[in-house]
């Protein structure tokens, strides 16, 4: 049944008129409504156009065919509106004729006639009713407000007009721009009503340098205080006019707060100050409406709340400072803006007119005439300032066309339109071709902003709809928590035991749960206390719980499921950040964030978390007032962001590579969104974005350089023979054997694109193919030699170039490398450990004969040009020295230098050769290996290497002596079997390595171990077996200590070098090893290596060691007594000339009498003492007389000593001492006897030059 069918007539119901401008002209009015569809109806403010119309429609009889639908711009409106109209009906309202539906409110029954309504109710019954059949009148008012919904509703009606020739539509607007009205509807007649009774008198005061956007409040204050006080003279200078009502215009909440603060603090006599403003609750606002009379003056400050929707009774003065908080939205920056901005001249006219209806009004303006005549005429629609998002998605819904061609009264900038289709692109509401897809449709089914839908749409898929329905529905409705201006801390602390520190949504959904549970608990009356106690508007609580019921219906009719179990944080966020995508923030410094497209914005400081500042956060509201700042925010995590941005992500990729371990090219991937960085790095398989790059890249990386692993035979065989031809060029140091990797790509991809293999990009993939491919060509990937190689390497042999090196049986490895400046560049040669103290460092010197010639280039370039002119061309010289020499004979400078001087007659010193600086790779480069093959260290200086690791290589080589056989301590007699010179020690660090046994002496025992240089051995065994021998003549040698009374002069003789015990012990030893013939001369004495042996020996020690030790006993004490006389000559007063002959003498007696001579030292020499001795006292006689002759050979001496030390300590760290230079150091003594003491005699020959001779003959 209809609701028409019931309304009442115009003949049962008598309609009374007040005395309004509008009234006085209605029956011009109705006839304009008779006579057209279309009718524009102007009036200003209190002409009584928004009360008196819908009773003029209800007269004319309209009422029969259809509803009177009056639509107002705000819920406050209709609802006042309406209850105005049923007041002057006497029908009672919702119940009657007069019937009001805004958002979850409905009061219309079947009795309603007049529908009052608020805009957006309308908009969406356009989509249940496509052509508002049930509607015989529409009434827009307001119109000149131009708000989305009107204008859309506008566009809307004029489209259907034509199908609908029995709907009336009447556009009531203040004087504001109305010929575009008329001109929109084809004409429609327009008719002015004057709405003011009295006249309004303008007074302009201007504040001084005001300037809109950085106005001070301050300044404000003072103006509205002043203009309030020039009220008051207004009335007193107006005998017996009693104070009116004042409304003063203010851009917000917050001026509003401050303006009330300063007036309550000027203490006004008889006045009350009243706010007015969206957020106060319901009793509040309508505190505005009635008039009191408690005071003797109302105050009420007000947004533009008041400057056309509602009328405030009683007003008889106006203060406007001219600003208004005017929402814009940026395309730009995509964010609705809040500026404070200066009004238009229409808006300032409308505010003007609300001081004339009781009696003559005076509008104070704070600004200037000038400033209010260079104002726009009037302000811009909001179609053509706002986000167009909703009104698309209603368009594409309702299948009205393309937005651009749609009859708007002002036609949107393309730019807005782009901008609204974008976001909706982002919530997924339409394709690429701008069409709905499913998303879209289900969103234009959600009585919500599309934002919002959107969330509703992803909590159902992600099971979080039962939460997200709470968090969606308030974030639709206005903010139920109140904040008054004298409580606030009292109302924080209330809102603070339900906040969330992560998340503003949970608080909402926190709150929504407290409220519910008080909700169930309570009566009505008892739960409006309770949420004033707790600072909670009970009346937005019920919008919310109404919408959140719409919302519930709605998703239940697309088929969503509400979620039983509690969803988690993630689940929820994820489902709110479907419809926030480009409304996230990433923090920077000082609680900054960057937000989509660069933008940067603030926390609210009223949000919980904003002492906290999350890393990553998102938004449910970017407003800019001060600042940008973001409302209503939680913690996220950018991992959840990709998926449902998966459509709006941009991917770069970065170096992109070969990875062997995936057997793929991958790249680095970079996921941005809207600017905002979501996935810096990541690697992802990049065959799918580029396979030509890719496939290029797998064959270059994976083939031609080796980065694979396969078990395929082409693999191995090109690799073995890339392998084989890059080792020749090491070996040569040449890179024009080997052809470069393009060519080696370039048949690999030659042979792809035969085979039919061009798409191959991953390992896997290529297995597969080649498994196919060779089963029918086994070998169709082989390369050969001519495929490789670019010219012949017939010249490089393993006899120039060999892969090993030979040494005491031990097949060392060399390594070639080719790279200047690498730590292996040259030839390296694998030492295992144990043979490090083996390895001659002369050898090393000529590395590989291949080599040889450069090397031997490279110190005749590096000599000094004086030196080097003497070998020009060099190159004749090095060839004719590499053929005239055996290859690693002798140390290599000095044979160098040996030929140098056969081949010129030119003396090139050794010195001079070893100075010259050489290159790494003309020095050979030693890898030094442990046990098990590691590397211990790479190291080019042998002495360097030996110093570092020659403990450990002794270590080593114990460890892996036979304990039971070599590696025996404390033993007192001979029970082993046999002393052999060397043994072999097999698999020592991979090779067979030689050892030397050796039987080390410890004083009162030996042990029985192996040493790995032979020198070692030879210099050690002697005193070993003399002291076993000691050890097991116990009887003997007891009796022999009692018959060496001698001993203590001669202790005391010797200075310091022997205590009595020691010299004792020495003696002894020297007595056992003089009889044995066991002395080190490196020359292979006779040792006793068998027991046999030894026991043989041991009788003849017995039986001749008490005569041997007396003897030698008394020979010491001589010594000792003639080396004392010679100190204490010395130590005497010398001439300071003297000192270079003086310092000869005892350093020789130093080295003569060193710590162990009388074991140290061969019996033979040891008889020459005296004879050595008696020379240094004839040479003491002498050097007066011949100081200057003998400083010269002093000097001498010197430079022979220190050559033989020099090379002494060469052949120990080799190894190897020979016994020539054992007998070159006693041939320096008797050199000396031939110097200083001829009469004496030599026991050799000797002079200069046969010393020179021999020691050339050490090399």
């Amino acid at each position: 049944m209809t609701l028409e069918a019931h309304a009442p007539t115009a003949a049962q119901i008598r309609v009374d008129y007040p005395d309004l401008p509008v009234s006085e002209r209605r029956e011009e009015i109705a006839a304009l409504i008779r006579a057209h569809q279309v009718v524009v109806i102007a009036g200003e403010t209190g002409s009584g156009k928004t009360t008196q119309l819908p009773k003029i429609c209800y007269e004319l009889g309209l009422a029969t065919q259809g509803l009177i639908g009056h639509t107002q711009p705000r819920r406050l409106a209709a609802r006042t509106v309406a209850a105005r109209i049923a007041e002057e009906l006497k029908t009672p309202l919702g119940e009657g004729l007069v019937g009001y539906q805004v958002r979850f409110h409905d009061q219309v029954s079947e009795q309603t006639a007049i529908k009052l309504m608020t805009d957006g109710i309308l908009l969406a019954e356009t989509q249940r009713d496509r052509l508002l059949k049930k509607y015989s009148v529409i009434i827009i008012d307001e119109a000149h407000e131009r708000s989305l919904n009107i204008d859309f509703l506008l566009g809307y009606l004029k489209r259907i007009l034509p199908k609908r020739p029995d709907l009336k539509l009447i556009i009531t607007s203040a004087t504001i721009d109305l010929q575009r009205f008329s001109k929109h509807f084809d004409e429609a007649p327009i008719i002015e009503v004057s709405g003011r009774t009295y006249p309004v008198e303008i007074l302009y005061r201007p504040l001084h340098e005001l300037e809109v956007e950085d106005e001070k409040a301050a300044d404000l204050q003072a103006g509205i205080l002043q203009a309030v006080d020039e009220i008051q003279a207004l009335e007193r200078s107006k005998n017996g006019l009693g104070p009116r009502d004042i409304l003063i215009f203010l851009p917000g909440e917050r001026e509003i707060r401050e303006t009330a603060d300063t007036l309550r603090k000027a203490q006004l006599r008889d006045t009350e100050v009243v706010p007015l403003y969206a957020r106060l609750s319901l009793a509040e606002q309508n505190k505005v409406f009635h008039e009191s009379r408690q005071a003797g003056r109302r105050i009420v400050l007000s947004t533009n709340v008041a400057e056309t929707s509602l009328t405030v009774p009683g007003i008889g003065y106006v203060i406007d400072p001219g600003l208004a908080r005017i929402s814009r939205y940026s395309y730009r920056s995509k964010v609705q803006r809040l500026p404070i901005e200066a009004i238009s001249q229409a808006s300032a006219n409308q505010r003007a007119g609300r001081c004339g209806r009781i009696a003559p009004g005076v509008c104070i303006r704070l600004y200037s005439q000038e400033d209010f005549l260079a104002r726009p005429a009037f302000t811009d629609a909001e179609i053509r300032r706002t986000n167009l998002a909703s009104v698309i998605l209603s368009m594409l819904q309702l299948k009205l066309g393309d937005i651009a061609r749609f009859p708007f009264v002002d036609a949107p900038d393309s730019r807005f339109i782009n901008d609204g289709f974008k976001l909706l692109e982002e919530l997924g509401a339409v394709d690429a071709q701008r069409q709905l897809t499913g998303i879209g449709r289900q969103l234009a089914r959600l009585p919500v902003d599309p934002r919002i839908a959107r969330m509703l749409v992803e909590a159902n898929r992600l099971g979080s709809l039962s939460e997200v329905l709470v968090i969606a529905s308030a974030l639709s409705v206005q903010d139920p928590r109140e904040r008054p201006h004298d409580k606030r801390q009292a109302a924080d602390e209330k809102h603070r035991a339900y906040a969330d520190e992560d998340s503003d949504f949970l608080t909402l959904l926190n709150l929504w749960k407290l409220y519910e549970s008080q909700r169930l608990e309570m009566s009505q009356n008892q739960l409006r206390k309770w949420c004033q106690q707790h600072f909670i508007s009970w009346v937005r609580m019920r919008e919310w719980r109404d919408l959140h019921r719409q919302l519930h219906l709605s998703c239940k009719e697309l088929g969503f499921h509400e979620n039983r179990e509690a969803s988690d944080y993630a689940s929820i966020h994820k489902a709110l950040l479907a419809g926030l995508l480009s409304q996230l923030g990433l923090k920077q410094e000082k609680g900054e964030y960057l937000g989509a497209r660069n933008r940067r914005f603030f926390i609210f400081p009223g949000s919980g978390l904003f002492k906290k500042s999350p890393k990553w956060i998102m938004a449910a509201e970017m407003l800019e007032t001060s600042k940008l700042f973001a409302h209503q925010v939680a913690r996220i995590e950018p991992e959840w962001i990709e998926a449902p941005a998966h459509h709006l992500v941009k991917k770069t990729w970065m170096e992109p590579h070969w990875e062997k371990k995936r057997a793929q090219v991958v790249a680095t991937e970079q996921v941005t969104l809207f600017g905002l960085i979501i996935v810096p790095k990541r690697k992802v398989h990049y065959g799918p974005i580029d396979p030509q790059l890719s496939h290029e890249l797998f064959v270059r990386s994976a083939l031609v350089e080796g980065e694979y692993d396969t078990r395929a035979p082409f693999f191995r065989h090109n690799r073995e023979l890339l392998a084989s031809v890059e080792a020749l060029e090491a070996k040569s140091r040449r890179r024009d054997l080997l052809v470069d990797e393009e060519t080696l790509a370039a048949f690999y991809l030659q042979r792809f694109a035969e085979l039919g293999g061009g798409h191959l990009v991953t390992g896997q993939a290529f297995e597969r193919w080649r498994k196919e491919i060779e089963a029918q060509q086994p070998q169709a990937l082989f390369m050969q030699e001519e495929d490789i190689l670019q010219r012949s390497a017939q010249h490089i042999t393993q006899a120039d170039y060999p892969d090993v090196l030979l040494w005491q049986g031990a097949k060392l490895k060399l390594h070639y490398h080719f790279d200047p400046g690498h730590e292996e560049d040259g030839v390296t040669l694998d030492v295992p450990l144990p043979l490090l103290k083996e390895l001659p460092q002369t050898r090393l010197q000529w590395l590989v004969p291949g080599m040889l010639a450069d090397k031997v280039t490279a110190l005749l370039r590096g000599l000094p040009k004086q030196q080097r002119k003497h070998f020009v061309p060099v190159p004749n010289y090095v060839q004719a020295f590499c053929q005239a020499v055996p290859f690693a004979e002798g140390d290599l400078y000095e044979v160098l230098a040996h030929q140098l001087l056969r081949m010129t007659g030119v003396r090139i010193p050794v010195e001079d050769l070893r100075a010259v600086p050489l290159e790494d790779h003309h020095r050979m480069n030693l890898r030094l290996l442990g046990e098990k093959g590691q590397v211990l260290a790479c190291e080019r200086d042998w002495q360097r290497l030996h110093a570092r690791f020659s403990a450990q290589a002794e270590k080593v080589l114990q460890a892996a002596t036979p304990s039971q056989e070599w590696g025996r301590k404390g033993l007192t007699a001979w029970d082993f079997n046999e002393l052999p010179e060397s043994i072999k020690l097999r698999q020592l660090g991979g090779i067979e390595v030689e050892a030397y046994p050796v039987l080390q002496d410890r004083g009162d025992s030996v042990d029985l171990q192996v040493v790995s240089r032979q020198c070692e051995a030879q210099a050690q065994n002697p005193r070993g077996l003399a002291r076993l021998m000691l050890l097991m003549l116990p009887e003997p040698v007891r009796y022999i200590r009692k018959q060496l009374p001698q001993l203590a002069q001669s202790v005391l003789l010797s200075q310091k070098l022997f205590d009595p015990k020691r010299l004792e012990d020495e003696l002894l030893l020297a007595a056992v090893m003089r009889v044995a013939g066991l002395y080190p001369d490196y020359q292979g004495t006779y040792l006793p290596r068998t027991q046999p042996a030894f026991e043989a020996l041991l009788q003849k020690v017995k039986a001749q060691l008490h005569d041997a030790a007396l003897a030698l006993a008394q020979s010491v004490l001589a010594l000792h007594q003639t080396r004392h006389a010679l100190l204490k000559q010395l130590n005497g007063k010398i001439d300071l000339q003297a000192v270079p002959v003086l310092n000869d003498i005892k350093h020789q007696l130093n080295q003569l009498f060193v710590k162990d001579y009388l074991t140290q030292t061969p019996s033979l020499y040891l008889e020459y003492y005296p004879r050595f001795l008696q020379a240094i006292a004839l040479r003491l006689e002498k050097y007066p007389r011949e100081l200057r002759q003998q400083c010269v050979w002093s000097e001498q001496l010197q430079g022979l000593w220190q050559a033989y030390e020099k090379k002494l300590q060469q052949q120990q760290q080799q190894g190897q001492v020979q016994p020539a230079l054992l007998e070159y150091r006693w041939l320096l003594e008797e050199y000396r006897v031939s110097l200083f003491a001829q009469q004496l005699g030599t026991k050799k020959p000797v002079s200069e030059k046969r010393l020179k001779q021999a020691f050339a003959a050490l090399s």
